[in-house]
């Protein structure tokens, strides 16, 4: 289909062949280039914060001493990780609608002016990366949690006779420790670079045409063109667009990876 000029009385077969026509359709209209740039950016700032904030809580759920609070803690932080961003969309509806959301309220309680978040494109970035962090960072610790426990508690004590702090101790045994297991988070997060979370976007942004420009992502642009428009043939070009720099990207990052320390590297 993204190479075809697609009739729905003629078919998949029995459309003409059309060459490259969709793909410079797609980049000469500006679309293309948008939407690869703010899905590539989204994805590692979420990567970062997401991840980034794992690995304190992992650090920090790992030196707790007291067990029940241990406990209790790790499963408030996994618990937003069941919530469905359809809630998640409610929830950011709820605090920044303009009329009744909690954001204005508490400003006009306080005599300021109500602010219409949603005819301010450059917070929308911040708040996407707050929510999927909030959501996905206490699942992903839950990795780190494994790998911390698989470091040898010798090398603890042997820091801690040595007179190591805790701080010290995080910084040459724990993320030494981990680093294997961060490399390859990496390495999977990196090869869905081009594949923005959907469900997030769609939920929390919606189909506000004011924040296109600065939320839409491939994924989100395809499945508003299947649902506005009929033209099947650049849809599924800018899907295999897509797929096809996913696969670039895993492969030139595994290998620098390899290059670096092949003992890291997933292939």
């Amino acid at each position: 289909l993204a190479f075809k000029d697609y009739r729905y009385n003629l078919g998949v077969f029995g459309s003409e062949w059309n060459g490259l026509e969709n793909f410079r359709f797609l980049f000469e209209s500006g679309t293309g280039w948008l939407i690869t740039k703010n899905t590539i950016l989204y994805n590692l700032l979420n990567l970062v914060t997401s991840q980034g904030l794992a690995i304190l809580i992992a650090v920090a759920i790992t030196e707790m001493k007291v067990i029940p609070f241990k406990k209790v803690t790790q499963s408030v932080i996994f618990f937003p990780y069941f919530i469905s961003w359809v809630i998640v969309g409610t929830f950011v509806y709820n605090i920044f609608n303009y009329e009744t959301g909690l954001l204005n309220t508490i400003l006009t309680t306080f005599g300021a002016d109500k602010v219409n978040v949603y005819s301010m494109p450059w917070v929308w970035p911040i708040i996407i990366c707050v929510f999927n962090a909030w959501k996905w960072s206490g699942y992903n610790s839950v990795i780190y949690i494994a790998a911390i426990t698989g470091i040898d508690t010798e090398c603890y004590e042997a820091a801690q006779i040595d007179g190591a702090n805790i701080f010290q101790r995080i910084r040459y045994i724990t993320i030494p420790g981990i680093k294997p297991t961060i490399i390859t988070m990496l390495l999977l997060n990196v090869g869905r670079i081009l594949r923005g979370d959907f469900e997030m976007f769609y939920q929390i942004v919606g189909n506000n045409g004011q924040l296109f420009n600065a939320t839409d992502v491939i994924d989100t642009y395809v499945f508003r063109s299947l649902t506005t428009s009929a033209n099947l043939g650049m849809t599924a070009a800018a899907t295999f667009y897509q797929s096809i720099l996913c696969f670039i990207i895993i492969m030139v990052v595994n290998a620098i990876v390899k290059k670096i320390d092949k003992d890291m590297a997933l292939f």
